[in-house]
C-alpha cells in the first residue's frame, strides 16, 4: 500500500474513531506520513476567527478536537459558542468538554438531547466539569430532568449550575431539587433566574435548602414569579440552616413588604452569613425599608451590598437606610436605591460636593458649588429617579448655556 492510500485508509477510520485516544494516535500516523491536511484546514478557520461559521467535514471536526486537545493552551475552560451552536457540535466536540472544568454551553440553541449528552459526562468517573453554564437554552423541564441523572450521580462534582432563562417550571423545578439533595456536598452555585417557578418551585428549593449537607453559597432567584408566600418558605429554611449562604438574589419578583418582613428576620439570626441580598423591583415601600433597617441595626455584621432599586419607598424610611452607611459598625458597603447607573453616579458626585447625602433634602442650594454645564449634566440623573424629593435648586454664579436641558 502506498503512502497516498495508507493516508487515505487513516483518514477513513478517523472518522471511525470512537475514542479521543484513538483519534489522536490516528492523527500522529498522519503526521509521521507528512499529512497535515485536515489539521491545517481547521488552524486556518482558527486564525480566521470563522469557525463558527464553517460547515465542517467529519474528518476536519475530528482534526478539530485533535487540535484543541493537543494544543499548548488550557482546556480549563470550554466555550461552544467560539465555534458552532448547535446540539451536533455538542456531540463532536464532548471529547473537549471532558477535558474542561468549566464549560460554557449557554445561548447555544441546545435541546434535551443535549443535557442527555451532559449528563453523561456528568456521570464519568472522576468527572473534571465544576462549572456548567446552560443558560437562555429552551431546554424546559424535560431537559432538566435529564440533566438530573448526571447531577445524582456520585461522581458529579459540579460546584456552579446555571439555568437562567431554560422555560423550567415548577415541575423541573421538583426533579432538579430532588437529584441535588441526593448529591449535594460539592455545589455551591445554584443560578435559577428568569424562570417559571412560582412559590411551589421556591418552596422546593427551600427544601434543597433544608439539607444539613447543602454548602450553596449563591442562590440566584430574579424573575421566578415568587410572591411573600414562597418567600417565606425560602426564609423559614434559611433561619433555620443559615450559615453557607453568602448571596440570595430575589430580584424582580412580587415580595411585597410582608416578603421583605420575612427576609428582615432572616437578617437578624446572628447565624446568618448574607453578605450580598436582591431586592430590586420586589414592590417595597417604606414598611419594608423600615424593617430592613431595624434588621440591619440588630445584626450589622454581615450585609455588605442591598439592592433596593425600584421600590417606593418613603423618605424617613430611605433615611433610616442610608444613616447605615455612617456607622463603623455596619459591614454594609453599597446600597442600591436609584433606578440606573447615571442616577448612582449623579448621588456618589452630589454627595461628594456637598458632603451630605443629598436623597434627604427638599432644597439644594449649589451655589458657586459646581463648574458649570459639566457639573449640572452629572446630577440631573438623579432629578430623574423617584426617590429624589427636592423640590428647590439654587444654582446661583453658576454659567448655564442653552445645552443643558
Amino acid at each position: 500500500m502506498g503512502n497516498d492510500e495508507t493516508i487515505q485508509y487513516i483518514k477513513g477510520k478517523i472518522k471511525e474513531a470512537s475514542s479521543s485516544e484513538r483519534m489522536i494516535n490516528l492523527f500522529h500516523c498522519l503526521n509521521e506520513l507528512n499529512d497535515h491536511s485536515l489539521v491545517e484546514d481547521i488552524q486556518s478557520f482558527l486564525s480566521a476567527g470563522t469557525l463558527s461559521e464553517a460547515q465542517l467535514s467529519p474528518g476536519q471536526w475530528s482534526a478539530l478536537v485533535f487540535v484543541l486537545l493537543t494544543s499548548d493552551q488550557s482546556l480549563d475552560v470550554f466555550d461552544l459558542k467560539k465555534y458552532i451552536r448547535s446540539h451536533d457540535a455538542l456531540l463532536r466536540l464532548r471529547p473537549v468538554m471532558e477535558e474542561s472544568h468549566t464549560t460554557w454551553v449557554n445561548n447555544c440553541g441546545l435541546t434535551e438531547q443535549s443535557c442527555t449528552t451532559l449528563a453523561s459526562i456528568l456521570c464519568k468517573d472522576s468527572s473534571k466539569l465544576r462549572s456548567l453554564d446552560l443558560s437562555d437554552n429552551h431546554i424546559g423541564d424535560i431537559g432538566v430532568t435529564e440533566l438530573c441523572s448526571g447531577l445524582k450521580n456520585p461522581n458529579c462534582s459540579l460546584e456552579t449550575l446555571r439555568l437562567q432563562s431554560c422555560r423550567i417550571t415548577e415541575e423541573g423545578c421538583a426533579a432538579l431539587a430532588s437529584a441535588l439533595t441526593s448529591n449535594l456536598s460539592h455545589l455551591k452555585q445554584l443560578d435559577l433566574c428568569s424562570n417559571k417557578l412560582g412559590d411551589k418551585g421556591a418552596k422546593q428549593i427551600s427544601d434543597l435548602l433544608r439539607n444539613p449537607h447543602c454548602r450553596l453559597q449563591s442562590l440566584r432567584l430574579k424573575s421566578c414569579s415568587i410572591t411573600a408566600d414562597g418567600c417565606s418558605a425560602l426564609a423559614s429554611v434559611l433561619a433555620l440552616n443559615p450559615s453557607h449562604l453568602i448571596q440570595l438574589d430575589l430580584d424582580n419578583n412580587k415580595l411585597g413588604d410582608s416578603g421583605v418582613k420575612q427576609i428582615s428576620a432572616l437578617l437578624r439570626n446572628p447565624d446568618c452569613k448574607l453578605q450580598t441580598l436582591g431586592l430590586s423591583d420586589c414592590g417595597v415601600t417604606g414598611e419594608g425599608y423600615a424593617a430592613l433597617a431595624s434588621a440591619l441595626k440588630s445584626n450589622p455584621s454581615h450585609l455588605e451590598e442591598l439592592d433596593l432599586r425600584g421600590n417606593d419607598p418613603g423618605h424617613s424610611e430611605v433615611k433610616l437606610l442610608t444613616d447605615s452607611l455612617k456607622d463603623p459598625a455596619y459591614k454594609l458597603q453599597r446600597l442600591r436605591l436609584l433606578s440606573s447607573d447615571a442616577a448612582d453616579e449623579a448621588l456618589v458626585y452630589l454627595t461628594s460636593v456637598l458632603g451630605g447625602n443629598p436623597l434627604l433634602l427638599t432644597e439644594l442650594d449649589l451655589s458657586g458649588k459646581i463648574p458649570g454645564d459639566s457639573g449640572v449634566k452629572q446630577f440631573c440623573p438623579l432629578l430623574e429617579d423617584s426617590h429624589c424629593r427636592l423640590t428647590t435648586i439654587k444654582l446661583v454664579f453658576i454659567f448655564i448655556c442653552s445645552a443643558v436641558e
